[in-house]
């Protein structure tokens, strides 16, 4: 487990400014020493532009070296009529929405910037999945308790994570809402998460051996277009209870998404969330016990799915080589694609449901679910 030594932490514990244990302060510059003559980043030697910035791991997209360099939290977010409205979504890079039992989806926000929140979640419990998903991008993972087939894996050294039935990280990380009905009813705050990871003595910056999970476009280069692809305006994914769905702004260059027969929304500022790209990820799955239900989806091995972004789809196939290592997704010829900059949306469909997406080439050919009164 990347553990600090827990007598360095307690020192920092609620710090405003969160540099991580037992670092070195490394934010502040000197007249001398300015960060637009830097050309490569020191602590992980990656590519800097001419104002000092760093390409971030989630998006691709320019930002501050100290952003760059720093963990992102993953954090579980119930999704069923009862947890809504959710809370802190529009902040998080990347969203996975993958089945559990019953139907029913729960979505994992990847936070980079998860700074000046004082609402995310509410936060559910963990499935083993989704936290070998969250090992991908060296994340910490965030959640309130677990299915029992997860406890192996939280309580070993290979994946950092703020465990809410733990109770001293309930009492630093979570707090109730008062006005929400159990078990909708945990929330997590930016200061919340930053007392839990002292506490834990966790690293808050990337792992010295890891080097990114997606490859983006360059600068300047045109964003990626999939010419040869079908024309995706409206994409279904299929989930049963969630009933999601995205459509294209082509304006905007970004797909809307909706869930629940409207607008899937951050109660935080009202914002819809949308995203540059969609993955579409077909899996294996199996039932683990008749009496809840409870699913062991695959996350390691290959599969097929789709690629979406900029109104088209193209058939992707994926690869894990293993439960330490990123799933990288290669087209037809064999070719890891290249994602265009910006925020996306992992969908996990199960091999089960591969018949339930469908994809429309115009929107007026998509009847979508009327909201209810």
């Amino acid at each position: 487990m990347k553990k600090l030594l827990a007598i360095l932490c307690m020192t920092t514990m609620l710090a405003t400014v969160f540099t991580g244990c037992g670092k070195k302060d490394d934010t502040t510059e000197t007249p001398s020493e300015t960060v637009a003559d830097v050309a490569v980043d020191t602590e992980t030697e990656r590519e800097t532009n001419s104002e000092g910035m760093v390409r971030s791991y989630l998006t691709g997209q320019w930002v501050s070296s100290d952003l760059a360099n720093q963990r992102p939290v993953a954090i579980m977010i119930g999704n069923t009529n009862d947890a809504l409205p959710q809370y802190g979504l529009s902040q998080a890079d990347i969203l996975y929405e993958v089945p559990v039992e019953g139907g029913i989806t729960r979505l994992m926000g990847i936070f980079e910037d998860y700074s000046n929140l004082d609402k995310i979640g509410s936060v559910r419990s963990c499935r083993h999945y989704y936290a070998y998903y969250a090992m991908e991008f060296d994340a910490i993972y965030v959640h309130y308790g677990q299915a029992i087939y997860a406890t192996e894996l939280l309580e070993s050294d290979k994946i950092d994570n703020l465990n809410g039935i733990n109770g001293t990280i309930d009492s630093l990380t979570f707090y109730r809402d008062p006005a929400r009905k159990q078990p909708h009813n945990a929330f997590v705050s930016t200061q919340g998460i930053q007392a839990g990871i002292e506490h834990q003595g966790y690293e808050t910056t990337y792992d010295s051996d890891y080097t990114g999970h997606y490859l983006f476009n360059e600068d300047d280069e045109n964003e990626i277009q999939l010419t040869d692809g079908e024309d995706a305006v409206v994409v279904q994914p299929g989930y049963y209870i969630s009933n999601t769905w995205f459509e294209f702004n082509a304006e905007e260059g970004v797909y809307y998404r909706f869930e629940f027969k409207k607008p899937h929304t951050d109660e935080n500022n009202g914002e819809q969330l949308k995203y540059k790209n969609i993955l579409i990820q077909y899996a294996d799955s199996t039932v683990l016990d008749d009496n809840r239900g409870y699913l062991d989806v695959t996350t390691v091995g290959s599969g097929t799915g789709k690629y979406i972004t900029n109104g088209k789809a193209i058939d992707i196939t994926w690869k894990r080589d293993s439960e330490t290592s990123a799933t990288r997704y290669y087209d037809t010829d064999g070719k890891e694609i290249v994602l265009n900059q910006g925020k996306t949306n992992v969908c996990v469909v199960l091999n089960s449901m591969k018949d339930r997406l469908n994809i429309y080439a115009n929107a007026d050919d998509f009847e979508a679910p009327t909201p209810s009164k």
